[in-house]
């Protein structure tokens, strides 16, 4: 089912930084958002999750108003990992995990076995099964990042809202964070994440869109998208894009 933006605009302090954007984020899909600092990527996410309103436009979910959607099931729709994992929470990081599955909580119920089961898979996903017992406060940047991506999973989402998830990450966690978003579309996932490395959105994603001052200013497959004359003109450098020798995805060196 697909999380659609329509005419979308953002205005924070004043500022319009997200500007009439059309977005659709579909079920077995990874879409890249890319886009230099300020562009508005995560303001855009933030209002596809739920957590903020648009101030002109429509979010919908199959044709549903998504802020007329109860929270607790929008919850159970989309999932969000934010960029910086920076709350302070004195917590064994299977606990930190465990908060993923609020949204299907009653009052009186304890941890069901499907709860377990959601929580036991989410942590091998994330590759945190190891420190599990440690306190998420003691963890690195890299480590809190992949134990919030674990949350997301544990909440069993349709869609996977993701603000830079390669933060903080090396680059062979950045790759297996990124075959675990295809294949979690490939199970039927809708996958949006921001990006800021080109050449892993060149990869992993099936479309791109760039936004440039708040506005898309190109959507599409890569080989479509990252042209020499698009990144020069949103990035403001001088790229030549080439064709990788193993998969033919476009292969950005700067210059």
């Amino acid at each position: 089912m697909t999380l659609t933006s329509s005419g979308t605009s953002v205005r924070l302090g004043g500022r319009l930084v997200v500007d009439d954007v059309d977005l659709a984020v579909a079920p077995g899909t990874v879409t890249a958002l890319i886009g230099p600092n300020g562009a508005g990527k995560s303001s855009l996410i933030r209002v596809l999750a739920g957590i903020n309103r648009p101030d002109a436009g429509r979010i919908t979910y199959e044709d549903r108003d998504w802020s007329s959607i109860p929270r607790k099931e929008r919850a159970r729709i989309v999932s969000l990992v934010e960029q910086d994992a920076t709350t302070e929470l004195s917590l064994p990081v299977r606990d930190v995990v465990a908060l993923g599955r609020t949204p299907y909580a009653t009052l009186l119920s304890g941890e069901s076995s499907a709860d377990e089961t959601a929580i036991t898979s989410a942590l091998s996903a994330a590759g945190v099964s190891a420190f599990a017992t440690r306190d998420f406060s003691t963890l690195s940047g890299g480590e809190r990042q992949r134990v919030q991506l674990a949350r997301a999973l544990a909440q069993e989402p349709c869609l996977l809202l993701l603000d830079e998830p390669t933060n903080h990450l090396d680059v062979s966690a950045q790759l297996s964070t990124l075959a675990l978003l295809r294949s979690l579309a490939a199970s039927g996932m809708g996958i949006l994440t921001a990006l800021h490395d080109l050449n892993l959105a060149a990869s992993f994603a099936d479309t791109i869109v760039v936004l440039s001052a708040g506005r898309v200013v190109a959507a599409g497959p890569p080989t479509a998208v990252l042209t020499a004359d698009t990144i020069g003109s949103v990035y403001g450098v001088t790229a030549t894009v080439l064709e990788h020798p193993v998969t033919g995805k476009p292969l950005i060196a700067f210059s």
